[in-house]
């Protein structure tokens, strides 16, 4: 054992196999696994197994060691290239055209190049200094993250890198125009670069800045994943990812509120109106998206397009050449009509001729048409890029209204469907819903910008008939995508509403969600109130491979679960209008059935007994779960309210505790997370590395760690808002969600706060500013749930990259399903295997040719970090400078798997609220009611911004 701990200190593989067979040899009893059955004696048999079974930890335990020493050696030698790059700027650079004599740039415009590079470089020397000691304890002491948290989560980094990066397409403007205008700054550029050894440009070394965040969010999820569960530095890591991507989305915030001021300005110096550009000036009107465009008329037509919350602007005019798409389609037809009549001609001739006969021009009219078909396509993907605006124009004589088609080419498919959400956005936030949706919880007279928050899409009554008390309980399955006229291929969506009356029954409710409001297909009665639902999806191809291909067509196809107040549970075969019972499972009691979740092929279902009850799978696949064989865990004498599915662990509230039980072997673990007994857990919610409870008394939320069940935050709701105050004591929490960045709450007057939590696989901490939405239930928010469907990378190809502005094209029209709630958690976990994972980081730099990163293509990733090699490393021309009237670039980091796989994703989400009635925050908590019966059950749905 001492000597596989110093060949893992070693920091090398080799040494480590070098040191096992060393220790093989060293046991005279240790034996080769397939000799364990013939020694004499079962305590030598045992005794084998044993040490094999310590060798194997020990061996996983020290690889892992030696990954993470690799990695530590990743980290610290690409600090100290940064480091070095840094210093290379000012002094191979900023120094000597400060001292240069005679001058080759005057100071005034040295300044803004080299802005805030010493003061990143001063950072940068005192992190890699405790880099260093931390580097020389690491054999005792194997920590880092908290190194990571400690440097970069002070306030002046953030200042120092915002305004660099703010800075820096203005520091390349500079840069260009000093090229242009002074010979003797570009003489001096080509010198630097010629002398030194890795004949690396001035943009090579001033763009890793930007690239370093991203960089450092790679290393550390990369020693994340090579850190063991119970390790001393995996909540460290977790806490430092959290501490960079805060560090990101600040430096996103403030860069797009630089662009956005820029752009706005620009855009009021080239309007004419003078009362539009005064309230452009006074910042009356934000920009939401601006981007060139080429505007498909007679001739093809760049045009700058201006989206602001006031209004569309169209500027510019450059004309391009005559489209070539449709005139060589043409031509083509032209020329097989042509050849076609040659072939005819040719069957005629008497004489037998070289190269000339029927055989030849029948390949002659094959190979045109090939190249029609492949101009056609080209033709069908430009398409795929053609947005079309319907413009209102002044009225005519008669004072009818008059609109008019507008058809633009956007630069890529992703372009046009971000042109197409937005508008679409645009229209719904102009209801009186939005205007205004959202309030600052700690600022109530400071509202939010339509299009940074969620927009009210609609809210809808839930069961036809009022009759009845229905309370409505939380529907666990539902996908939604609206992306206007965007034509996608979407199979048949759904969402389940189930809740139960005075009459002991319970009531279905079955939603289509492929229009822009929900619409009730189906009603389904059952005999007993219905208290939970949950959607077990179809089993993977490798399930039905290990299951032997033997399952049943029931078993094979998603299922959607029942939990009654009788005891029972109804197993659902269809999520449509054919929905049918296929099994009714039953418990010993009858107890009435609080929760149900799946995993590993087991249906777990919390009663109110404080019993949970694992179905397994019937072993000979005709049947769904057996309803027989299954397996009782005593919690405690308090209801399972809720339950949690993490990797291959159930959590299960119950009572003040929380109760973690493993899938494979059912063994429990018990971990008290309030103090009051007569408090219990009510709610969870998990995201990254933590999860946050809601409990069954008071406004306070907790966040755990979900390995070491840490308390790592705890927050008020009650203080969050003085709307949640008016006329009660105390505010309770009564559901909880995380959803693309947002911890959704919901409380017992009906008010619903968004807070913002990390994406990443760190700690969801809450990051900021809180939300409360104005738009309201009367009573208590009944659930909670999220509802996404994300489009194919297929969509998203360019199979083409023309010259033409009609050769832009897309991929076929597809889009890929998910699992709504339970997709975007997994997605926030790191379990979408084999996807990559955007991180945060994005900055958005206008106008700038060659920017560092990948731009927003389908190029392979060799093509991209190709093109951004050639950048750093091209000749210094003044070129790589330049500026450009090219869309907008992104600069993203990414953090994928190891087969280096890159993929964009289009991912529509939506949540989803239930609850009685509807009002309108004003004031105070009582609000104003819309109309309709406030014990109605009522359905909010609410569309999130696309993401990217």
């Amino acid at each position: 054992v001492q000597q596989l701990m110093k060949a893992a200190r070693s920091g090398t593989k080799d040494g480590l196999e070098r040191t096992k067979i060393a220790v093989m040899r060293k046991v005279p009893f240790l034996q080769r696994r397939d000799q364990i059955g013939k020694s004499d004696g079962r305590a030598s048999a045992d005794g084998s197994l044993a040490v094999w079974s310590l060798l194997d930890f020990l061996t996983d335990l020290l690889s892992a060691q030696v990954v993470r020493r690799h990695i530590l050696g990743s980290i610290i030698q690409s600090e100290r290239s940064y480091l070095e790059s840094l210093k290379r700027i000012s002094q191979e650079y900023h120094r000597p055209l400060m001292e240069a004599d005679p001058r080759i740039l005057s100071q005034r415009k040295i300044r803004p190049i080299f802005f805030r590079v010493r003061e990143i470089t001063q950072c940068h020397s005192m992190f890699q200094i405790a880099l260093a000691s931390r580097v020389a304890e690491w054999d005792t002491n194997e920590k880092i993250g908290d190194l990571f948290v400690a440097s970069f989560s002070k306030s002046m980094v953030l200042d120092v890198y915002s305004d660099y990066v703010n800075n820096f397409t203005n520091a390349m403007a500079l840069i260009k125009k000093a090229c242009m205008s002074k010979p003797a700054f570009l003489e001096f550029l080509k010198k630097k670069q010629v002398s030194s050894v890795d004949r690396i440009t001035l943009y090579g070394l001033m763009v890793k800045p930007i690239q370093r965040f991203p960089q450092f969010i790679l290393l550390l999820q990369d020693m994340l994943k090579n850190t063991p569960k119970g390790h001393v530095d995996r909540l460290p890591l977790q806490l430092a990812l959290t501490e960079l991507e805060m560090l990101a989305e600040k430096l996103n915030e403030q860069k797009r509120i630089a662009d956005q001021i820029a752009e706005t300005h620009q855009l009021a110096r080239s309007v004419s109106d003078r009362l539009l550009s005064k309230q452009l000036s006074s910042e009356q009107g934000s920009l939401v998206l601006c981007e060139t465009l080429i505007e498909t008329v007679y001739v093809p037509v760049v045009r700058h397009v201006y989206f602001m919350t006031v209004g569309l602007f169209v500027l510019g005019k450059t004309l391009l050449g005559p489209p070539r798409l449709y005139q060589e389609l043409q031509e083509l037809q032209h020329d097989l009509s042509v050849v076609e009549e040659v072939t005819l001609l040719v069957g005629t001739l008497q004489g037998t001729y070289q190269n000339l006969n029927t055989t030849v021009a029948q390949d002659w009219c094959l190979a045109l048409q090939r190249l029609i078909r492949i101009k056609e396509e080209q033709i069908q993907c430009a398409n795929k890029c053609r947005l079309r605006l319907q413009v209102p124009g002044r009225p005519d004589k008669s004072g009818r209204p008059v609109s008019f088609m507008v058809v633009f080419n956007t630069p890529n498919p992703l372009s046009k469907i971000s042109w197409v959400n937005r508008l679409h956005l645009a229209k719904i936030a102009l209801r009186g819903e939005n205007s205004p949706g959202w309030l600052y919880g700690e600022d109530e007279g400071k509202t939010i910008a339509s299009f940074s928050s969620p927009l009210l899409v609609c809210h809808m009554p839930v069961f036809a008939t009022k009759s009845a008390e229905r309370k409505v309980t939380g529907p666990f399955h539902c996908i939604f995508l609206h992306l206007s006229s965007w034509r996608t291929a979407l199979r048949s969506t759904y969402i389940w509403v189930v809740g139960g009356g005075e009459d002991s029954q319970g009531h279905i409710e079955i939603f289509s969600l492929n229009r822009p409001a929900p619409r009730a297909v189906k009603s389904l009665q059952v005999g007993s109130a219905v208290r939970c639902l949950e959607f077990v999806p179809a089993p993977s191809r490798s399930e039905d491979l290990e299951a032997g291909g033997q399952r049943a067509a029931s078993a094979s196809a998603a299922n959607i679960c029942v939990g009654l107040d009788d005891g029972r549970i109804l197993v659902y075969g269809s999520l449509d209008t054919a929905a049918q019972c296929l099994l009714t499972l039953h418990n010993p009691g009858g107890c009435p059935v609080l929760c149900l979740k799946h995993s590993s092929g087991a249906l777990f279902a919390g009663l109110q007994s404080g019993v949970v009850i694992v179905y397994g799978r019937n072993q000979n696949g005709e049947d769904l779960w057996d309803s027989d064989s299954h397996r009782c865990i005593s919690l405690g004498s308090e209801p399972v309210r809720t339950m949690l599915v993490l990797d291959d662990v159930v959590w299960a509230s119950c009572g003040n505790s929380v109760i973690t039980i493993d899938v494979s072997s059912l063994a429990t673990q018990k971990s008290e997370v309030h103090s009051d007994p007569a408090v219990s857990v009510a709610h969870m919610a998990c995201a990254g590395g933590g999860v946050w409870m809601a409990f069954s008394e008071g406004s306070s939320i907790r966040l755990f760690h979900t390995e070491t069940l840490e308390l790592l935050q705890e927050i008020n709701i009650s203080t969050r808002s003085s709307l949640l105050n008016a006329g009660q004591k105390n505010t309770r929490v009564t559901s909880l969600l995380i959803c693309q960045g947002l911890l959704w709450v919901g409380t017992d007057q009906g008010a619903i706060i968004t807070l913002p939590v990390p994406k990443l696989e760190g700690i969801p901490k809450i990051t900021g500013k809180g939300m409360i939405s104005v738009n309201a239930h009367c009573g208590p928010v009944d659930f909670l749930v999220a509802a996404s469907s994300t489009l194919s990378p297929e969509l998203l190809k360019r199979d083409s990259f023309g010259e033409s502005p009609d050769s832009a094209c897309g991929g076929e029209e597809r889009s890929s399903d998910t699992s709504s709630q339970e997709s975007l958690q997994q997605s926030y976990q790191g379990e979408e295997k084999g996807k990559g994972r955007g991180v945060l980081l994005q900055y958005k730099l206008r106008s700038t040719s060659g920017l560092p990163g990948w731009p927003l293509t389908a190029q392979s990733d060799g093509a991209s970090q190709s093109s951004l090699e050639s950048l750093e490393h091209s000749v210094e021309d003044g070129s790589i400078y330049g500026l450009s009237d090219d869309p907008d670039t992104w600069v993203r980091g990414r953090s994928c798997e190891r087969d280096g796989a890159r993929r964009d994703r289009v991912t529509s989400a939506a949540v989803i609220s239930g609850g009685k009635g509807f009002r309108r925050l004003k004031g105070g908590a009582t609000g104003t009611r819309t109309g309709g019966d406030c014990l109605e059950n009522i359905l909010m749905v609410w569309q999130l911004p696309l993401t990217v």
